[in-house]
């Protein structure tokens, strides 16, 4: 029997999983968790095998979904994590398997592809969504660590960007067009896989462009 500890801040979250992971009788849940704090201290005193945990959840420590992987890959390098968020897209992939996890499954999707996830990740694969499967083939990559290099002047777009500058402030500043700028932020998202701004900035914040 597959021990599973199971974390989210939404009980109905929690109950849906709960329900899906037991359906095929190979696996029990031993311990829920609202939270990072509460995750934290069921793992230091329940045994389990795998890790069904939400990205980023409220709590008084590790709040930041990335920062709760990396404490996660340096305490328990051998559980392995199931990333279930409704940030599924490929930046959030390839930050999340860099730091450890080894699925990430769509919060939209999980009922579907959560048990394919488990038996995956129990066979020592990793699993990645359906949709972000289909984004990363269309970069031309099916590794989810890799990570595509920007160029000089994109990174520098991208870094301007992040720290509050509009696209008019950044071509008036480096002597450029407006149309210039623009086509090399929308270059930066595409070889990123990113299409929102807010991702693009979490990028920028992750790769270390600003503070």
């Amino acid at each position: 029997m597959l021990r599973v500890i199971i974390a989210d801040d939404h009980p109905l979250v929690r109950i849906g999983q709960k329900v899906v992971i037991e359906a095929n009788g190979r696996c029990e849940v031993v311990g829920e968790a609202d939270g990072p704090d509460e995750l934290l201290a069921l793992l230091a005193t329940v045994p389990c095998d795998l890790l069904v945990t939400d990205f980023a959840m409220p709590g008084n420590q590790h709040t930041d979904g990335y920062g709760l992987l990396c404490l996660l890959q340096r305490k328990y390098p051998q559980l392995p994590v199931i990333l279930v968020t409704m940030f599924a897209n490929v930046a959030t992939l390839r930050a999340s398997f860099a730091r450890g996890a080894r699925a990430v499954v769509a919060k939209s999707a999980s009922a579907r592809e959560l048990p394919l996830a488990i038996d995956a990740v129990s066979k020592g694969q990793t699993f990645i969504t359906e949709h972000l499967r289909m984004q990363l083939m269309e970069a031309g990559t099916q590794d989810p660590a890799h990570e595509p290099q920007l160029s000089r002047k994109e990174h520098e777009v991208v870094r301007m960007l992040a720290t509050g500058m509009t696209v008019s402030e950044i071509a008036a500043h480096v002597n450029r067009s407006i149309s210039t700028i623009s086509k090399q932020k929308s270059t930066a998202m595409n070889r990123l896989s990113i299409s929102t701004d807010v991702d693009l900035f979490a990028y920028a914040r992750r790769s270390g462009m600003v503070p």
